[in-house]
């Protein structure tokens, strides 16, 4: 038997279609704003005052910045045009990109030619580590670096 397809069903189609899109829409739209982390600085225009100068400071040092992850270590290269550089850590997280619950803060020590520290297994994909140190001319230096973990 054959039903008849009549106005009320062809609105009830549509109506449960843009339901299931609107309910989608709203649980990604939530768990989108519950997982970012939020503002990265409290006051945007006062850094963008000292953006450029700040910068140029860090461009000054000349240092190529690297980190390596693998066998239960996170290593940190810090050179320049003569070799290693040994600058004070002040601070540093590992996490991902798009929210902090899986974020870590590592403990460095420098083992003569680069700084490590342990950390537990991480997850396949990408990782950002943001660091924060201050050159031995007492020079800001902060930099995020990318790291990808292979699977």
């Amino acid at each position: 038997m054959i039903r008849e397809l009549n106005g009320w069903h062809v609105l009830a189609i549509f109506g449960s279609a843009f339901a299931v899109i609107i309910g989608v829409n709203l649980t990604l739209a939530f768990q989108a704003v519950a997982t970012f982390p939020g503002l990265e600085t409290r006051n945007s225009y006062v850094v963008s005052q000292a953006f450029e100068a700040d910068r140029a400071a860090q461009e000054a040092l000349g240092w190529d910045v690297r980190a390596e992850v693998g066998g239960g270590l996170l290593a940190l290269y810090v050179d320049d045009a003569v070799g290693p550089v040994v600058p004070h850590v002040t601070a540093a997280t590992l996490g991902r990109a798009t929210h902090v619950g899986a974020d870590i803060t590592p403990v460095f020590r420098h083992d003569g030619a680069r700084f490590v520290a342990d950390i537990p297994a991480l997850a396949p994909g990408n990782w950002n580590l943001r660091l924060e140190a201050v050159a031995p001319d007492g020079t800001r230096f902060r930099q995020r670096i990318v790291l990808r973990v292979p699977s």
